[in-house]
């Protein structure tokens, strides 16, 4: 399994202590912060809130993924069997539901539900760094890492100290980047979730991840569990091609 170092030969990327604190204050480590392609605090929910109706019950298999309308679904690529759903319960709240999707065939089965926190000022179509909104659309996964050791993933995992979450952060925020999965908005695939590279520019935020959770909304970024990032990390596989669709129920539906 390929892993990442700390200096990237084709652009030359190395993970400094200022490089880093730019990728935290850009992404969900302190300020806002898509491939293509919706944050007041709350607490954590249990599997029966929210828009967990939006899913089936685990092993369903359905045609269509549930509450992920036909312009959504055209913007999953055709290779993609391995869906990521991430519910946001409104345009304006940090609660979601997050499912995972297995295609075979022309079906989709329901792999596992469980809850999260999105954007700590909901979701936007137009994130900008700062914002506290998360993106709306559908983006790759392709890259994972953080501060503990390699739980088993099969995305390309980067284990560095560089993940460690700042002390001058609530305790509460400490452990959120011990396992990340990047999403591919305003990133370089193929490169560490620290690469501070952004395509589209800096104003256009990034390093939004995948990754603990602290218990309320983030800045961007979407958070569960410890055992949910461990269960996605074992799970999410490159000849899959997994993507996460997310947002607010009203723009999934479309």
């Amino acid at each position: 399994m390929r892993r990442w170092s700390t200096v990237r030969r084709s652009g030359t990327v190395r993970t400094t202590a200022a490089a880093l604190g730019m990728v935290l204050l850009g992404g969900c480590g302190g300020g806002a912060s898509a491939d293509a392609g919706h944050n007041g605090n709350s607490s954590g929910r249990g599997n029966g809130s929210g828009s967990e109706r939006e899913t089936a019950s685990p092993g369903t298999v359905t045609d269509l993924i549930p509450g992920v309308g036909a312009a959504m679904r055209a913007r999953i690529p055709a290779n993609a069997h391995q869906v990521v759903a991430v519910y946001g319960e409104s345009t304006t709240s940090a609660d979601s539901t997050i499912a995972l999707f297995t295609r075979h065939g022309d079906t989709w089965t329901r792999e596992r539900t469980w809850p999260g926190h999105n954007g700590k000022r909901g979701w936007t179509t137009d994130h900008h760094e700062g914002d506290n909104k998360s993106p709306v659309g559908v983006f790759t996964l392709t890259d994972a890492g953080g501060v503990l050791a390699d739980p088993g993933s099969k995305l390309p995992y980067h284990r560095s100290a560089g993940f460690k979450a700042p002390r001058s952060w609530a305790k509460s925020h400490w452990h959120d980047f011990d396992l990340v999965v990047a999403i591919n908005y305003n990133r370089v695939k193929g490169t560490s979730p620290l690469d501070p590279t952004r395509p589209q520019g800096q104003s256009k935020g990034g390093s939004i991840w995948l990754h603990m959770d602290h218990g309320s909304g983030t800045s961007a970024c979407v958070g569960q569990s410890k055992a949910d990032m461990e269960y996605l990390l074992r799970t999410l596989d490159p000849a899959a091609h997994p993507v996460v669709v997310m947002g607010d129920i009203a723009d999934l539906e479309g």
